[in-house]
């Protein structure tokens, strides 16, 4: 043992442990599973992601979701429960509330409507904008690092939002970020990141397809707002839709 070394006798199981949560990394955004923090692990981890953490299991497989036909290979997942608005709130009313002014949003309520709409049209919900001081089931707004729900934002190029999943209905936007409607190299879509988190608040964790709204990163100056085939057989499996 070389002098000064710190080895532990646990110290082999805890390289297990990392290798084999590096693999799960990689095998969830469909890299070269090998354990390594190569290149493009690292430049992976390195780009904006949206709100809600990925998943490291643990030799488990924790994905919620129904069996899918074999004849369509499908990639979203559902939170654990799986968590739904009943069927009695189809129709979810949503109101505004900042702590922040944020230049460059000031399309910001009618970019939600559109991205809302994407939803409602591949769904039976139905989406209604009231009043910031009205009651409703999903309160959308910018913040800036702590806000009070215990997810503290982590400024630009981190976590671009997040959102709760049914029926807690909660949407944050990081107002740290430069957010647009017709974004340049280095801005925020708002609409497609906005349709991702309207995604979480419907009951869809990330899908592990890069093509989906729900793939858990973004990257800057793109638009990515049409909801996949994924994306649609995932609600529609969550809600029991044809």
């Amino acid at each position: 043992m070389p002098q000064g070394s710190n080895n532990h006798p646990n110290d082999d199981e805890f390289d297990d442990l990392l290798e084999a949560a590096i693999k799960d990394y990689q095998h969830n955004y469909h890299l070269n599973a090998t354990g390594v923090l190569d290149n493009s692990t690292v430049s992976q981890m390195m780009k904006p992601r949206r709100g809600v953490p990925d998943v490291v299991k643990n030799g488990t497989n924790n994905h919620y979701h129904n069996p899918k036909s074999i004849l369509s290979v499908a990639h979203y997942n559902f939170f654990p429960g799986p968590r739904r608005w009943p069927p009695e709130r189809s129709h979810l009313r949503y109101r505004f509330r900042s702590s922040v002014q944020v230049p460059g949003a000031e399309h910001f309520r009618s970019t939600c409507a559109q991205a809302f709409q994407r939803w409602a049209q591949v769904t039976h919900f139905t989406f209604e904008e009231v009043a910031a001081n009205s009651e409703a089931e999903i309160e959308i707004g910018f913040h800036r690092r702590f806000h009070g729900d215990g997810n503290p934002f982590d400024g630009r190029s981190g976590t671009l939002a997040h959102a709760t999943a049914p029926t807690n209905g909660r949407c944050h936007f990081d107002g740290d970020e430069i957010w647009s409607a017709n974004p340049g190299p280095n801005e925020v879509d708002l609409e497609s990141v906005a349709v991702h988190e309207i995604g979480h608040l419907l009951g869809l964790d990330h899908s592990e397809d890069p093509n989906a709204i729900m793939y858990s990163t973004f990257s800057y100056g793109i638009t990515k707002r049409d909801l996949s085939t994924d994306d649609v057989q995932g609600i529609r499996s969550l809600y029991g839709l044809q």
